[in-house]
């Protein structure tokens, strides 16, 4: 019988506990050399210097003429915007046609725009000393520092850098995370028939992880059953872990699972999978069910463990190979695994029991929040995170605001903006148990907006942010937690 290591974790943690732990968990990704495109979204390790001047000669501002001396002006030669430079300086009544961005000729006093010049091959016109002329480095010097560490890549940022003489930027990198749905009773698609459930949590955890400032990079479905799980996981260990016996089911017998915590939800479970693990011909659903999802199905990015190598695994028995390990890049693997589901104590939970045959270490097992009591953090072999999240939902946004936000951000390096606001409207704290409730911002203060029972995102939906109501809390000011947008 497995049991799960857990000497390093406390049990139901409070919730400020929990997120602070979850935020120092988080190991600051080392720098890597990225090309431009590739750094979009990334914060920058260093200081931005520039390599070049802006501009990096003396050009012309504007179509027209570049003079020395009074008018009027022969016009001796033509310059054009990536073109050879005029060859000579400029001498007294001299002219040359120039064209926006083209370096003017040494001894130019002012550019003459079309406009206000007349004539042919002599010009004349009114000019103003230097006018029209953009000085070598009057935009940016070169080596000057123009955005610091920290500042985050967008893409006005590359284009900077690229014009700056940059092709590779040295940036944090963002967190790769990938996500394993379970759950035989979920469907993602269409409507669901009798004792199935339409997945919500899939749809919003796509978005919440770039806002967060991670990068999903797998979306996996995964059948109820120690066996799928296990192969999944044991992808994200290093090295990756063979299970002793196969064909053990991995969870406590009932008597050594304690019950679920007084009035938390139970998640929707469908039918008890088979027992008995992976085994040639016995896994059809896994073989329909182990499929890479980003929103609609598409192919598996490269590096990722496809639909078939899985198949695999679940035809002939075998763990994953380490040719089988998820790469991101050049840089490594994967930072954070999300699993959906499994996270609770009901007989086709199975996360405990796969983390304690992985030999990961447990941080955080269950929390004292409503919703989202069941939510789980270990760290695998090799450094990557798993965060459980529960079944149920707005549960499962909850915990994901608890520890997978705090997860990535810490992972970035990137601050916490902290608010604080009255409740403008009724609410009934829990004697032990932080308490996360939907609110809307207002003048008042935050409104609560009601619909916040653990199977349902309706009031998550309706909202702006998740108050966070402490145990007793008798009418002072409470945290906001800012919720994902979509802009």
């Amino acid at each position: 019988m497995t049991v799960v290591r857990h000497e390093a974790a406390v049990r139901a943690l409070s919730w400020p506990a929990a997120r602070d732990l979850a935020a120092r968990s988080a190991r600051p990704l080392p720098p890597a050399d990225l090309p431009l495109s590739r750094a979009l979204g990334c914060r920058l390790a260093g200081p931005l210097r520039a390599l070049v001047a802006v501009p990096g000669s003396d050009v012309s501002a504007m179509d027209g003429y570049a003079v020395a001396g009074a008018p009027p002006w022969r016009v001796v030669g033509r310059v054009l915007a990536g073109g050879l430079p005029y060859g000579d300086a400029l001498r007294p009544g001299e002219a040359v046609e120039i064209a926006t961005g083209a370096p003017v000729p040494p001894g130019s006093e002012s550019v003459l725009p079309y406009e206000r010049a007349s004539g042919g091959s002599w010009v004349d016109g009114r000019i103003e000393a230097g006018r029209h002329i953009r000085r070598r480095g009057e935009d940016i010097a070169e080596g000057a520092v123009v955005l610091g560490a920290g500042a985050v890549v967008t893409p006005v940022v590359a284009g900077l850098a690229a014009a700056l003489g940059h092709d590779i930027l040295t940036v944090r990198p963002v967190p790769s995370v990938a996500v394993l749905v379970t759950g035989d009773e979920v469907v993602d698609h269409g409507l669901p028939g009798p004792g199935r459930v339409r997945d919500a949590i899939g749809p919003f955890l796509p978005g919440l992880i770039d806002w967060a400032g991670g990068r999903l990079i797998s979306h996996t479905r995964l059948p109820d059953g120690a066996a799928p799980l296990h192969a999944a996981l044991s992808a994200f260990a290093s090295p990756p872990h063979p299970r002793q016996n196969p064909q053990e089911h991995l969870s406590s017998s009932p008597g050594e699972n304690p019950p679920p915590r007084e009035g938390s939800s139970p998640e929707p479970r469908g039918e008890e999978p088979s027992r008995e693990g992976f085994s040639p011909g016995k896994t059809p659903q896994l073989r329909e069910d182990l499929r890479v999802r980003s929103g609609e199905e598409s192919p598996p990015r490269e590096g990722l463990p496809s639909c078939e190598d899985l198949r695999v695994l679940a035809d002939e028995g075998r763990e994953p190979r380490e040719d089988l390990r998820v790469r991101s890049g050049e840089r490594g693997g994967v930072e954070v695994v999300v699993v959906c589901g499994a996270s609770s104590r009901g007989p086709a939970d199975h996360l405990r029991g796969v983390l304690g045959e992985l030999g990961a270490e447990v941080l955080v097992d269950g929390v004292a929040v409503r919703p989202g009591h069941p939510q789980l953090l270990a760290r695998l072999p090799g450094g990557t995170l798993v965060v459980g999240l529960p079944g149920n939902p707005f549960a499962a946004l909850a915990a994901a605001m608890t520890l997978l936000v705090p997860v990535l951000r810490g992972m970035r390096g990137a601050g916490v903006r902290r608010e604080s606001s009255a409740l403008a409207g009724p609410v009934r704290a829990h004697e032990r148990d932080t308490r996360l409730v939907p609110v809307l911002r207002s003048g008042r203060g935050a409104i609560p907006v009601g619909h916040d029972r653990p199977g349902s995102l309706w009031g998550a939906a309706l909202a702006e942010a998740l108050a966070v109501v402490p145990p007793g809390w008798s009418g002072e000011q409470v945290e906001l937690i800012e919720l994902p947008t979509g802009g």
